[in-house]
């Protein structure tokens, strides 16, 4: 059964155009110690690496000839213990928290998850926006997960936290790294 936030997803994006990225989840998760949130890992399923309306490019464990097969190089914590507490709606020093990021946009925004508990379904979604307003915060936090954040920005229901204005009107394309330009 494919996560509800992915079925949400494919009515925006249409069908994938060719099959995604196979990757094995439980192996993944006793080599690293990470475990991935479910939406994300049906969304990698189906989708595969790739970008998003040639602007947002999405990360995956490794994948044979992927160029997106980067998503565990930026792991620098250790998935398999607890995170302390953290507070506040987004991490002022990022430096100080526990983020994996899934996604970076051709402007230089990255989208992380927030990586503070050990159950990846509760992650919520971080964003630094590289080319923010003075005086606005560059980090905006999301109480989403994966599919929701993603979804809801491409329907218009969370604001768009990327620094092209444009990049949440529809239509929108994905095209996984397989597919010719």
């Amino acid at each position: 059964m494919v996560h509800p936030s992915i079925t949400r997803l494919s009515v925006l994006l249409g069908e994938p155009g060719t099959s995604g990225d196979a990757v094995d989840w439980e192996e993944l998760a006793q080599t690293t110690g990470l475990r991935l949130p479910a939406d994300y890992c049906d969304f990698i399923m189906f989708y595969g690496g790739g970008e998003l309306d040639e602007y947002l490019g999405f990360s995956t464990p490794p994948v044979v000839g992927s160029p997106y097969g980067d998503l565990i190089d930026g792991l620098d914590f250790d998935p398999r213990e607890e995170a302390a507490a953290l507070t506040g709606i987004a991490p002022k020093d990022p430096e100080e928290r526990r983020l994996l990021p899934f996604a970076r946009s051709s402007n230089g925004d990255v989208a992380f998850w927030l990586c503070d508990a050990l159950d990846p379904d509760s992650w919520d979604v971080v964003v630094f926006k590289r080319q923010h307003h003075y005086g606005e915060e560059p980090w905006v936090r999301f109480a989403a997960g994966f599919g929701d954040f993603l979804a809801g920005t491409l329907d218009g229901t969370l604001p768009n936290p990327f620094s092209d204005s444009g990049f949440a009107r529809p239509p929108h394309v994905y095209r996984n790294w397989r597919q010719p330009l």
